[in-house]
């Protein structure tokens, strides 16, 4: 597998968040930046990859550009987890966490989609095999700031299938909204994002566990502390994080103070990396809860990890609708399930008129 060239497309892909009702106050976030790595083997196969590029597409970019593809260009590759962490200690100097390892899982991600093409077989089967065809999704839905708002998104969703929601609201109100419009059957978890003081994740806790929160997700600043996740534990409200965690050398220490793990293959080192953490929550006896809110290929290469790995519980599924989708054919959930394809690689074709139309120059 001997690499011809490295590429990458940026794309700005307008979505709704699907409410149409008055807000408090303006929306914030309206686009999705994606950052899509395109290596070619001298063979002339093609493989896809996907950065982490939320709000930092311009630095990943430059970084795989000027500093990460040279490293890869011309090189023969025959074991893509060895390869990959490698250009970790390649690029140590830079950091190993943050833009250098967002660039690293693009890398890994597309490597791995050539490396499964190049033995005819999906991602899922070229690892080992698959435990299950299709994943339970949830609804996460984007933070609102209302009750209104929330009360009549859940509701909506609940309405088409799914049994699990995740909200993004830090305030109590609204998550009250929440378990009051959707009732006592269906599951519901809110992401933090970091906003409580240690102070304000004490006093909500109790609250949370009174509204039967099936988890919350990362309370407190920072995100990797192991020590306040572990002292928060005493509330009896099951934790999670680990999206901004990156490599599994993190997790090794993270996960312990867990109860879901939450790796994302397109921040933790790619493929490679999500693999042995899984493996490792899995030794812990933990579930493991995949960060994917996006749609470009690490959706996809996401969706054969769950369809290969046992420990994967519940498969994120941003609860809005984009203008477009990078990836023709995409799966979508259907009353809450996602077929899981089976097809070469992670899966992935480019929809080569989304390119055209969103690609940032």
């Amino acid at each position: 597998m001997r690499i011809k060239s490295v590429d990458t497309v940026t794309l700005k892909i307008p979505f709704s968040d699907l409410y149409e009702g008055p807000r408090a106050k303006r929306r914030g976030w309206t686009e999705f930046d994606t950052l899509l790595i395109r290596i070619e083997t001298e063979d002339g196969l093609v493989g896809w990859g996907e950065a982490f590029a939320y709000g930092c597409a311009s630095a990943v970019r430059a970084l795989l550009q000027d500093t990460v593809a040279p490293l890869v260009i011309g090189q023969n590759i025959t074991d893509v987890a060895a390869f990959t962490l490698k250009l970790q200690q390649d690029l140590h100097i830079w950091g190993r966490y943050g833009i250098t390892i967002f660039a690293i899982s693009g890398i890994d991600i597309a490597l791995w989609d050539l490396a499964a093409k190049q033995a005819g077989k999906s991602l899922a089967a070229h690892l080992g095999g698959r435990v299950r065809e299709s994943v339970t999704a949830y609804a996460s839905l984007v933070r609102y700031g209302g009750a209104a708002p929330i009360a009549a998104m859940t509701a909506r969703a609940v309405a088409e299938g799914y049994r699990d929601i995740k909200l993004h609201e830090i305030a109590y109100d609204p998550i009250a909204a929440a378990r009051a419009a959707i009732g006592p059957d269906i599951r519901l978890t809110t992401d933090v994002n970091c906003a409580w003081s240690l102070t304000e994740a004490e006093a909500m806790l109790p609250k949370m566990k009174a509204l039967d929160l099936y988890w919350v997700e990362e309370p407190t600043f920072p995100p990797e502390d192991y020590e306040t996740h572990k002292a928060l534990s005493r509330f009896g409200v099951a934790l999670s994080a680990g999206e901004n965690a990156c490599t599994a050398m993190e997790f090794a220490r993270l996960s312990a103070a867990l109860t879901f793990p939450q790796p994302s293959v397109i921040k933790i080192g790619g493929v490679s990396e999500f693999v042995k953490a899984t493996k490792h929550a899995a030794a812990l006896g933990k579930t493991v809860m995949p960060h994917s809110p996006y749609f470009g290929p690490g959706y996809w290469a996401t969706l054969q990890l769950a369809a290969h790995l046992e420990p994967i519980g519940l498969f994120e599924y941003m609860y809005v609708k984009p203008e477009a989708y990078c990836g023709r054919d995409i799966p979508l959930p259907q009353q809450g399930r996602i077929a899981i394809p089976d097809a070469p690689g992670i899966g992935f074709t480019p929809d080569d008129e989304t390119l055209q139309r969103y690609r940032v120059a």
